[in-house]
């Protein structure tokens, strides 16, 4: 059982691969979020892995809200994966400790670089380039689910920041919407509203609102836009749009 949180499929990506590779089940975060469903039963052989990307050196919203709502039963190798774009700062110390809290007991902590989509200060524009590190993360996704076949245990975090958890107080301010906006642009086909983890856009008079205060600040709704129409500040524009293949 292989839980996930992606926008943009980064980390669906990496959960699919695996999932397929151990013969286990990739399952959403976000469906999970929408449907209520926080109660899962493992078999004591099974592996069980959480996987997400980081978010200002920690872990986005959904992660820890779907992880203080879990309630999960069993399972034997327990291992978690971060997907990031510089760093992964805190985040695997962030999630494994609130696995301890829920009483899950990690054997092993991944991460992997991937394009970083917070193309507020990054830039995905560059095809060749993003396609590159895509290729050098299915290599080191290989390695991993190596790793994972065998159970190994330990810290493979490579891409750590001693005290990144630090940095991640930030990532309140960040999650803002009023930082988004909607050029005239839009078609209003209601992708952005339907694929929200948060529930936070809704289609009214054929436009998207944000009906809440904050969000994941996935930036899914920019990135999945067939028009583009989304940004987020003044350099989003320039920086382009990226989902995994």
């Amino acid at each position: 059982m292989i839980f996930y949180f992606s926008a943009t499929g980064n980390s669906r990506h990496a959960a699919k691969r695996i999932a397929e590779a151990t013969g286990d089940r990739a399952v959403s975060i976000t469906d999970c979020l929408k449907n209520g469903q926080f109660d899962f039963a493992a078999k004591d052989s099974e592996t069980v892995g959480f996987i997400a990307p980081v978010y200002n050196f920690g872990l986005p919203v959904t992660v820890t809200d779907f992880i203080d709502k879990l309630n999960l039963n069993g399972g034997g190798y327990v291992f978690t994966l971060v997907t990031y774009g510089g760093f992964s700062g805190g985040a695997s110390k962030m999630i494994k400790s609130l696995l301890k809290e829920k009483g899950i007991k990690t054997d092993a902590q991944y991460s992997v670089r991937m394009p970083d989509t917070w193309t507020p200060a990054y830039d995905v524009s560059d095809k060749e380039k993003v396609a590159e590190t895509n290729r050098k993360a299915d290599e080191k996704i290989g390695r991993i689910i190596d790793k994972i076949v065998r159970k190994a245990k330990g810290n493979f975090d490579s891409r750590r920041i001693p005290f990144g958890d630090k940095f991640y107080g930030g990532y309140e301010e960040m999650r803002k919407t009023s930082t988004l906006s909607v050029s005239n642009d839009c078609i209003g086909c209601g992708i952005c509203a339907e694929q929200c983890p948060t529930e936070a856009i809704e289609i009214q008079n054929g436009k998207p609102v944000w009906v809440r205060d904050k969000c994941a600040m996935c930036l899914g709704c920019l990135h999945r836009c067939p028009e583009f129409a989304i940004q987020r500040g003044s350099k989003t524009a320039m920086h382009g749009q990226y989902t995994h293949k």
